[in-house]
């Protein structure tokens, strides 16, 4: 017999260089080529996804991109390993269900003024700035459950924002001094100093 409707999902996790992030990577896309950094509950109002997620006592923080979620757990939870199961199977159950994941008109009402999306009105340094994230970090850190935006640039300082797995984690300021502000120098002479922000 075929069975019709909505296709099995599998879920998997992976580690991340974070020891307080989980990746759960997903066999369907749920937010194709872009991503949504939900630091708190407060913040989880343009995902359905995130705010069921935010009723399991240990979550922090959700990071959505586009075919995992990066989880971040809150200090009290030991161990990974005794939480893992329960978020695979909800994960699996939600999707499954073909339940929303982000709500695009409660994005919108956000307008996040951090975003790697070359304007019209960027200067040329910004415009490099930019696709160099876009063509280089992006998919390096998201492999790592994260991921960095561009915030401003000024007197040749870039100010980045640190997302998912890359906010709070021990590793994300060598990769951005040794690589990123390394890359940059090299790549955009105008790039004297590349600092972080987490939201």
């Amino acid at each position: 017999m075929i069975k019709t409707g909505n296709p099995v999902i599998s879920i998997y996790t992976e580690m991340t260089p974070n020891p307080e992030t989980m990746k759960f990577v997903a066999n369907k896309l749920l937010y194709p080529g872009k991503s949504i950094d939900l630091p708190d509950a407060s913040s989880a109002k343009p995902s359905p996804l995130a705010q069921e997620l935010f009723t399991f006592p240990f979550i922090k923080s959700v990071f959505i991109a586009s075919n995992f979620v990066t989880l971040t757990k809150t200090p009290e939870t030991d161990d990974w390993h005794d939480v893992i199961p329960v978020i695979k199977q909800f994960l699996k159950e939600y999707l499954e269900e073909g339940k929303p994941v982000v709500n695009e008109d409660e994005v919108a009402v956000l307008k996040t003024e951090s975003s790697n999306t070359v304007n019209a009105d960027d200067d040329d340094v910004v415009k490099r700035i930019k696709e160099i994230l876009e063509n280089y970090v992006k998919p390096a850190v998201e492999m790592d459950g994260g991921a960095i935006q561009f915030k401003s640039y000024e007197d040749g300082k870039v100010n980045l924002l640190m997302q998912g797995s890359c906010s709070g984690c021990p590793s994300s300021m060598i990769t951005l001094k040794a690589g990123i502000e390394g890359m940059m120098k090299r790549m955009i002479p105008e790039v004297k100093e590349v600092v972080a922000e987490s939201e």
